[in-house]
């Protein structure tokens, strides 16, 4: 809940603390922000973000795929690199809040966590999916809506990464859980349905990007097997990027073709940086 992460949000018009009364978020200079009846609040400032985000039925997808639990093993892994933690856990491009859940579940306690992201879709759901979570309207590419210094733990699974932004957040000794496809990930579905492929080059460009700001520390593979459906293999496309990349009658005709279950190779890195 939003009671829960308001003393670590900062407002996105000129980063003075907010407070919450009632319903309404608002800082020292007079801005004010109306959390929406679905849970969330929306902190863009002003029209000039990045875009929309997923939309209604890739969020849709998702919620169901991981709901069968398909991606337990990531959740898992996050959860244990997690343990420890004694302050704020934030999710940067946090969906659904599905991995978030999953972390502050484990963690147990009264641990706070804000699920960030930049669709309304997906923050109407993450902002059911744990009692402490407060679900936060923000753009990846611009000053995160936090206060220097807030987050213990910041997880960024299949999302964007802001670097000095995720640097600033982060408390002196605060770790980043990064989680990114290898290129091993859904090869089977890559080859199948004609999907985008992992760049095999992904982490060291990972890493470039960050190392200004930050240190990788630890690194664990997570790989598993998935028994999927046709109906899985197709919310696999429907909820992340091939979604805007795929014919849907020549995957429609794909997907006929797939044996059923098919086993599908999940295959993630999963780094800590400081």
């Amino acid at each position: 809940m939003l009671q829960d992460i308001e003393r670590y949000l900062a407002c996105p018009h000129c980063a003075e603390p907010l407070a919450l009364a009632g319903r309404t978020l608002g800082c020292p200079r007079g801005h004010s922000f109306d959390q929406a009846k679905q849970g969330y609040v929306s902190l863009l400032a002003g029209d000039a973000h990045t875009g929309t985000g997923d939309t209604a039925d890739m969020v849709s997808a998702r919620a169901d795929f991981l709901a069968a639990g398909h991606y337990r093993p990531i959740a898992e892994a996050l959860a244990d690199a997690a343990a420890g933690a004694d302050g704020l856990v934030a999710d940067l491009g946090a969906g659904t809040g599905h991995y978030l859940a999953h972390v502050l579940t484990a963690l147990g306690g009264d641990l706070p966590g804000a699920a960030l992201d930049i669709s309304k879709y997906a923050l109407r759901r993450a902002a059911k999916a744990h009692p402490r979570i407060g679900a936060v309207v923000c753009d990846a590419w611009r000053p995160l809506p936090l206060l220097d210094d807030s987050a213990d733990v910041l997880l960024n699974v299949f999302a964007p990464r802001n670097g000095p932004e995720i640097r600033r957040v982060l408390r002196p000794g605060g770790r980043l859980l990064l989680v990114a496809p290898t290129s091993r990930h859904l090869r089977e579905l890559v080859a199948g349905l004609g999907l985008l492929s992992v760049d095999e080059d992904k982490e060291r460009r990972i890493d470039e990007k960050l190392s200004p700001w930050l240190t990788r520390t630890g690194q664990v593979e997570v790989e598993f097997t998935l028994r999927l459906s046709r109906a899985d293999a197709a919310a696999v496309v429907a909820m992340g990027p091939n979604a805007w990349h795929t014919d849907p009658q020549r995957l429609a005709d794909a997907l006929d073709a797939l044996p059923e279950p098919v086993e599908v190779t999940g295959s993630v890195r999963l780094s800590t940086y400081r």
